[in-house]
């Protein structure tokens, strides 16, 4: 079959896609077809085939394995930023006992997860989506793929299907953040790393080590590199807070009398509501708390003021987890150290501040933050017209304006990125269900003629301000401050409302009498 359609935007022609230059000889239809097999596409797919045991799916892959950032990120001490009774899956609780974990660890829960349920077996590795198309005289998506075979062959396979979800992440997998960082291309003769690439033989042992950073990566980083090198030293430009906390949690009586999934399940519930808390104490009393914290963990000889005492509210930016005070306990040891002030220069062996102070390095590691894209690389087309993410307002902090039977799974950015991607599932599936009911072929979100929407006044992403947010934040949808044209907020808000609220404020419905039956349903998710 010939895919060899006129694309038009405005009556200019734009460059043919791949799919109108070749033929396409089948094209491969499932009722959902989940892109990414990272812990959003993992609980997007246990969602639909929970709720639609009758409809079929596919998960495609880009990566040869499943995981996603789990999979990707291999650099020393890698473990969650979030605790794991939040960030794993409600229907299948984290099951140990620490909340916070390594990489190995939350990549064996996923798979785990992932076989117990089947959905391992509907998982297609070394899928990568190169372009979706939205055709309303078709009511429907289709997707060509780039689909990996042996060695380095690969082959054009095309879907087709009738809704798409997009949860890839809003990072760039292939290429990080770069670091700013005056001679440190021209002059250092050392080891540069990045933590998102992290090479197999990277050597660090007995050497000196800088890490450029103070983010949840960078504490995360120091005390597992502290174990093997001679020195660490954190460079931050400001510091960041950090919160120690006890990685284990005690056994209460209450669980004796109660069977081990309702224990955990009674455990996520506690987390939950411990993190709805903590994030809605104001910032004068989370402040001294913080400072608190801190202060009883830190050595006599490093002061809290400056390399400690961030200038903006807590909350502004993610509060690095310390589990079981690692981080502190290395500083303690003498086997790392802080550095604050802006960089001058990097020399051949050393990181020179404004201040004058030099910190001699090896190794350097660029712990600086990702790199935004959001989407992925996947051109997406509306009736010929290719669509842009950064033009457009996010429904509900799921869905797109002017972007047909399409959602976008995301997190939240200061709360479990697993919570806001179960509160997208739920909404998606609530309003198939919708669909199916009402006998719609698609579902549009609108902003009437009439209706002026203005962006939300929050600086960064949902209020988060961290350097790489800033950065970045001009390539992500537009957020407004008012429903439903607002982004991810609060989890038990827009749970409740996932579940029981208004969903069809703001969309524009076609019956599908206009074009056909009820088709398939597609769900595109990283």
């Amino acid at each position: 079959m010939k895919m060899n359609e006129a694309m038009t935007t405005g009556g200019q022609a734009r460059r043919d896609s791949v799919i109108s230059r070749h033929d396409v000889p089948e094209i491969v239809e499932h009722d959902l077809l989940i892109i990414g097999a990272g812990i959003s596409g993992v609980n997007m797919a246990y969602r639909f085939q929970e709720r639609f045991p009758h409809m079929s799916y596919r998960v495609l892959e880009a990566r040869q394995d499943i995981g996603g950032t789990w999979d990707l990120m291999r650099y020393p001490g890698i473990r969650s930023d979030s605790d794991l009774y939040t960030f794993g899956f409600e229907w299948r609780p984290w099951p140990e006992r620490i909340p916070i974990a390594g990489g190995d660890k939350i990549l064996k829960y996923m798979k785990d997860s992932a076989a117990e349920f089947g959905i391992d077996k509907k998982i297609c590795l070394g899928s990568t989506v190169l372009e979706a198309k939205w055709s309303s005289k078709r009511q429907a998506w289709t997707l060509a793929v780039q689909q990996a075979r042996t060695g380095s062959a690969q082959e054009l396979r095309y879907y087709r299907a009738k809704f798409l979800v997009y949860a890839s992440g809003f990072y760039d997998y292939q290429k990080p953040m770069p670091a700013v960082i005056p001679g440190l291309k021209e002059n250092f003769m050392g080891q540069v790393y990045h933590p998102q690439f992290w090479p197999q033989n990277a050597n660090y042992t007995g050497k000196k080590v800088a890490v450029i950073g103070s983010g949840a990566t960078a504490i995360t980083l120091i005390p597992a590199l502290a174990r093997l090198a001679a020195k660490v030293v954190m460079v931050q430009r400001s510091p960041t807070y950090i919160m120690s906390m006890n990685n284990s949690v005690a056994y209460q009586w209450w669980e004796r009398f109660l069977p081990i999934a309702l224990q955990q399940r009674i455990r996520r519930l506690m987390f939950v509501l411990m993190s709805a808390i903590m994030t809605r104490i104001p910032a004068s009393w989370m402040r001294p708390f913080l400072k608190r914290n801190t202060q009883r963990a830190l050595p006599k000889h490093i002061p809290y003021d400056p390399h400690f005492k961030p200038t903006y509210a807590p909350f502004s930016q993610r509060v690095c987890l310390c589990p079981d005070g690692d981080f502190f306990e290395a500083l303690r040891e003498g086997k790392a150290d802080v550095a604050t002030g802006e960089i001058k220069t990097v020399t051949e062996d050393s990181i020179i501040l404004k201040s004058g102070q030099r910190i001699e390095a090896d190794v350097i590691i660029t712990a600086t933050g990702l790199n935004l894209m959001f989407g992925g690389k996947v051109a997406m087309y509306v009736d010929g017209r290719l669509m842009k993410w950064n033009e457009k307002y996010m429904w509900r902090g799921a869905g797109m304006q002017d972007f047909p039977n399409c959602a976008i799974v995301r997190g939240y950015t200061k709360a479990s990125w697993t919570l806001g991607a179960d509160v997208t599932a739920y909404l998606v599936c609530r309003l198939i269900s919708h669909m199916e009911k009402e006998g719609l072929s698609s579902a549009t979100p609108k902003v009437a003629q009439k209706e002026v929407i203005l962006p939300t006044k929050q600086p960064g992403i949902g209020g988060l301000t961290s350097t790489y947010i800033m950065r970045g934040k001009d390539a992500l949808p537009r957020e407004s401050d008012r429903t439903p044209w607002n982004g991810r907020e609060d989890y038990l808000k827009e749970l409740w409302h996932a579940k029981y609220g208004n969903i069809t404020q703001g969309v524009h419905f076609t019956p599908s009498g206009d074009y056909g039956i009820y088709g398939n349903i597609m769900f595109l998710s990283r």
